[in-house]
């Protein structure tokens, strides 16, 4: 069985998807996903570093791919500017697969340890991202607030993106919650020290 064989990583990423919704990402072992694919689990493991890593491995590149649009923003650009460029850049890392996110998200969904592996690629992302804003001058604590806000967004958005009855885009989705959260902060009723609006004493 050659281990040559063109699209070994998207063969790999196909089968396991199927198996993991046939059996459960539990019962699904390497060896099952490389009898799928045609392949073997040797070469899986030139791809993946476990079976997680199917679900997982993208997370890299989206990482990459929104601390590059961070980098490279206007010299002039404010941290909200800078997030808005890294929501950008994962706008477009996803494009319109909503079928596939919706695959996934499922298959996470049901399981534990999946679940906790997902909150800790978004603790990483969010914590690279305020490092990023930081090397651009911004100090903190506004650079981990942004930081935060921008993976708030991107988790909110995301969710509506995957909802069936959702028909807008993903662009559509992260500018109507980007708008939403400048309404929030830019509210200039809100006590920010008493937590209450003036008027509702």
């Amino acid at each position: 069985m050659s281990r040559w064989k063109p699209n070994a990583e998207g063969r790999f990423r196909a089968a396991a998807m199927e198996l993991f919704i046939e059996r459960s990402y539990e019962q699904t072992t390497v060896a099952d996903i490389a009898e799928r694919a045609g392949l073997t689990p040797r070469t899986f493991f030139r791809h993946f570093a476990d079976k997680r890593e199917v679900l997982f491995n993208g997370s890299a590149r989206l990482q990459e791919a929104m601390l590059n649009a961070v980098r490279i923003a206007p010299a002039h650009a404010v941290a909200i500017d800078a997030i808005v460029a890294a929501l950008e850049a994962m706008v477009a890392f996803f494009g319109d697969d909503r079928a596939s996110a919706r695959l996934r998200r499922s298959i996470v969904a049901s399981t534990p340890e999946l679940r906790e592996r997902e909150l800790i690629k978004l603790a990483t992302l969010s914590a690279t991202l305020a490092e990023a804003l930081h090397a651009r001058g911004i100090n903190e604590p506004d650079a981990s607030l942004a930081a935060e806000a921008a993976i708030a967004v991107f988790r909110v958005a995301f969710a509506q993106w995957l909802d069936e009855s959702e028909m807008r885009s993903l662009d559509e989705i992260v500018s109507a919650s980007l708008d939403r959260l400048r309404a929030i902060v830019g509210n200039n009723r809100w006590d920010t020290h008493r937590r209450i609006k003036p008027d509702d004493k």
